[in-house]
């Protein structure tokens, strides 16, 4: 098996903490639990391009239970945590390239490497993979059957893509999901933002004038949680409904 990770004594580690987040994801282990059953995706080659965290690690090891053959790179270098990455090769069996802080010719090596599958399905967070296909890997378009995009950045760029008239394979924008903008990005964001700037800036926010740019469904849980601790958030908004729903 093929892959690049940082260091794969890692693995022990990442294990004990891909397992403790699964203790939190109950309808990804109800569907792992069917899949391991049922078998949907047998004889499927998946080429996913995802942040490489415990929570993207369960939902790889979901979709290999249900029979496909999961490769998986890092969409984002800064996320990417290493000791999950040796994991997914070591205990799991996936095939992954990713390592913290890698630079711009390692991350694309990455991507042709998940691309050398030959995937039937793509999933992608900002589009990368899309991109590389359609620009470099245009002899694996034929083979492919669809893919998913899953942020507002990635969407963007493949309408314009559909807009023109050169995607050439049907992409869901998960981005577009009820449930994305209602609780992923206004609970899940809030909260990871909010975790991200105090760790960064060790600053007691409460008090602390908090200046929010933008009250989308991310600024909303954003300005939510720093209200929650006390600060004094305002809003800079320039559609004045989203503005005058702040007030």
């Amino acid at each position: 098996m093929n892959y690049d990770v940082k260091d794969i004594s890692l693995a022990e580690k990442g294990r004990l903490r891909i397992e403790y987040a699964a203790q939190e994801m109950p309808v990804l282990r109800l569907i792992r639990q069917r899949f391991e059953k049922e078998k949907p995706l047998q004889g499927i080659t998946l080429a996913a391009c995802l942040h490489i965290t415990t929570e993207t690690a369960n939902l790889a090891i979901t979709l290999k239970s249900g029979g496909a053959n999961v490769y998986l790179c890092a969409s984002n270098p800064l996320s990417t945590q290493d000791d999950v990455a040796a994991a997914l090769v070591k205990e799991y069996g996936v095939p992954t390239f990713a390592i913290k802080g890698e630079d711009n010719e390692t991350y694309y090596k990455h991507i042709h490497a998940v691309l050398d599958a030959k995937p039937h399905l793509t999933m992608d967070d900002g589009a990368d993979t899309v991109g590389v296909i359609h620009s470099e890997r245009t002899d694996l378009i034929p083979n492919i059957i669809g893919g998913t995009e899953e942020t507002t950045t990635g969407v963007i760029r493949l309408r314009a893509m559909a807009k023109e008239g050169v995607l050439a394979y049907p992409i869901v924008a998960v981005n577009d999901a009820d449930t994305k903008h209602l609780f992923d990005n206004r609970y899940g964001t809030g909260q990871s933002t909010i975790d991200g700037i105090i760790r960064a800036t060790n600053r007691l926010l409460a008090g602390s004038y908090f200046v929010v740019a933008g009250y989308g469904w991310c600024g909303r849980g954003v300005a939510m949680r720093a209200r929650g601790m006390g600060a004094k958030v305002i809003i800079t908004e320039v559609n004045p409904v989203k503005a005058l729903e702040a007030v």
